[in-house]
């Protein structure tokens, strides 16, 4: 179902940055404390740019560019791990791709949500080991140390297990929350998804708002050769003053098929501990 179990002779070094919004430094201690007994071959390395705070961002625009560049550049390091979503990545995106060397292209990439900007941009650039999961914001999440866990399984060892379960060898894949990529499309981020099936989630949307970002969506994909869609879980959907009448499935449906997108069903990521990991590109053995 996935790539091969990694093997490990010497300590994988992870770096962490926040590309978008802060992270808690008690939470990041809770993390590396869980890693330091779950996965004692990972060594975690929170950036001090995950605490800044500068308005609403971890740091001003060329603080989170410069943070993450630098760590993608290290050769140090062995992976980047997003320590949480929020709003800000696409800001420094564009940027980062300009400015990343071969060293960047050796490393793991990790994160969701809002991360899904840098992971677009990077998987456009064929740049690194992309994948959507898990983030350390996860561990304030009920059932948020299993989340943390399945990042590392992947990130160490990429087991099986952590990827979602209904990826199929020798074909390709991609994964987004829905807005993320809705906002993506048309921009220098939007990676080519010809033939890829694409897993999106959403989360704290009104279900107009979601049919209106699917419609968006499916309008500009329709003659790029999307080999299908599935729907995560939609989650936290907000109650409007009138109710909207289709769930997200059915709008989901609606759209693809309207546009000439095979729907191919439900899938397990989300905005929860259960999310699970969807390497993009071509599924290997």
């Amino acid at each position: 179902m996935a790539q091969g179990t990694k093997s490990i002779s010497s300590p994988v070094r992870i770096g962490i940055c926040a590309p978008s919004t802060p992270f808690n430094r008690e939470e990041a201690d809770r993390v590396v404390a869980l890693a330091a007994e779950s996965h004692p071959q990972a060594e975690l390395i929170f950036d001090e740019q995950c605490f800044l705070e500068h308005g609403h961002f971890a740091g001003n625009d060329e603080q989170r560019l410069a943070t993450f560049v630098a760590l993608a550049n290290d050769p140090a390091i062995d992976a980047i791990w997003f320590a949480r979503g929020g709003y800000g990545a696409a800001r420094i995106a564009d940027a980062a791709i300009g400015q990343l060397g071969s060293d960047a292209g050796r490393k793991t990439y990790l994160g969701y949500s809002d991360a899904g900007n840098l992971l677009g941009a990077l998987y456009r650039a064929g740049i690194g080991h992309v994948a959507h999961g898990p983030m350390p914001s996860d561990i304030g999440r009920m059932g948020g140390e299993e989340a943390i866990g399945r990042a590392l399984d992947w990130i160490v060892h990429q087991r099986p297990d952590a990827v979602e379960p209904g990826l199929v060898l020798g074909r390709k894949y991609a994964a987004f929350n829905l807005m993320t990529l809705a906002m993506m499309t048309g921009t220098k981020l939007m990676p080519d998804l010809r033939d890829h099936i694409l897993i999106i989630e959403e989360i704290s949307e009104y279900l107009y708002a979601f049919d209106r970002a699917i419609f968006h969506l499916c309008s500009n994909l329709s003659n790029h050769g999307l080999a299908g869609i599935r729907l995560g879980r939609v989650s936290d959907v907000p109650e409007n003053d009138r109710p909207f009448g289709e769930d997200p499935e059915a709008i989901t449906r609606k759209w693809s098929e309207q546009y000439g997108i095979a729907y191919l069903g439900r899938a397990e990521i989300g905005h929860d501990a259960q999310n699970r990991v969807v390497p993009f590109g071509l599924l290997k053995g």
